[in-house]
């Protein structure tokens, strides 16, 4: 039986017998339309061929041109896919990322869940990342700083801007981390994801505007994850999703979540292998949290997802 993970990236097959067709990237898809980017920047509407589409935004495709439009033959082999995954439904965000920039903000405050289970996702998919603090410049700066702190100890790369008030510090201090990078912008509503994006990419609505002609969906740019280029030379890209509410974990197993939580790991010597790090004798993850050295609200945001990864379907 396949895998979470596995049904999540969805089924490749041979590639030796489509390796003649056009390679293309896609860029962003809506339903059972994608738009495709050839070798020469050209993009194009693409329709998989069959019922069933496993393609999403990043992955690598084999595609013959038809008309106007393409249909998709085959989706080439991944490095990765971050996606989250509850009860019900698998939502995949995008795939063969370099890494993941989590924007926060002073207002409106973020939870800390949400940022929690979003890092996860990217550790166990082997995506480095960071984190970004916006609106600096507003009161409630030093309290959102104190509530990263416990990242800032785990050696996490961290920003901070005021995109909105300082936009060209705001650049220089994010340009350099992207730059020849594949980076998945993700935060919820209200953080600065368009203000980054439109500060960060040249004619940023053109490339939402030129999509959404093809698709013939205007109404969709806020709902689906959008690839940018953010120069002619698409050399850096950043990509955008809508917000959620909710972040499910349910790809990884119960006993695997510590492996992904650095500051828990760092401290799991512990007297049985087995060790769930919540009750059993001898365990470095209590001791350590005891001590200070991991965050009250780090364990116990570990807690609540290891009791949600326990917790039987039925």
């Amino acid at each position: 039986m396949r895998g979470a993970g596995e049904r999540a990236a969805g089924s490749v097959g041979c590639m030796s017998r489509f390796s003649n067709l056009d390679l293309g990237l896609v860029v962003r898809g809506h339903g059972r339309h994608y738009i495709v980017e050839d070798t020469d920047g050209k993009r194009l509407v693409c329709h998989p061929r069959g019922k069933k589409s496993d393609a999403v935004v990043g992955d690598q495709v084999r595609f013959a041109e038809s008309g106007d439009e393409g249909v998709i033959e085959a989706v080439e082999p991944r490095r990765n896919l971050l996606f989250r995954q509850d009860e019900w439904k698998t939502k995949s965000f995008a795939a063969n990322l370099d890494q993941l920039l989590v924007l926060v903000a002073v207002e409106p405050v973020f939870s800390e869940s949400q940022l929690a289970r979003s890092l996860i996702a990217a550790e166990s998919a082997g995506i480095r990342m960071a984190i970004a603090l916006n609106k600096t410049d507003l009161p409630g700066t030093a309290e959102a700083r104190e509530r990263l702190a416990p990242y800032r100890a785990m050696g996490l790369t961290m920003f901070e801007v005021a995109l909105k008030a300082d936009r060209e510090g705001s650049r220089a201090t994010l340009a350099p981390w992207l730059a020849h990078q594949r980076t998945f912008v993700l935060g919820p509503s209200g953080t600065g994801k368009s203000t980054a994006i439109n500060l960060l990419v040249k004619d940023a609505q053109a490339q939402v505007g030129e999509i959404s002609q093809a698709l013939n969906s205007g109404r969709h740019t806020t709902t689906t994850t959008q690839w940018y280029w953010t120069d002619d030379t698409r050399q850096t890209a950043l990509i955008d999703s809508p917000g959620f509410q909710e972040f499910g974990l349910r790809q990884i197993a119960a006993a695997d979540l510590w492996r992904f939580m650095p500051d828990l790991r760092e401290h799991a010597d512990c007297r049985f292998a087995n060790c769930s790090h919540i009750h059993e004798p001898g365990c470095g993850v209590r001791a350590a949290v005891d001590q200070g050295l991991i965050s009250a609200s780090r364990y116990r945001i570990y807690g609540e997802i290891l009791e949600e990864l326990q917790r039987k379907s039925w």
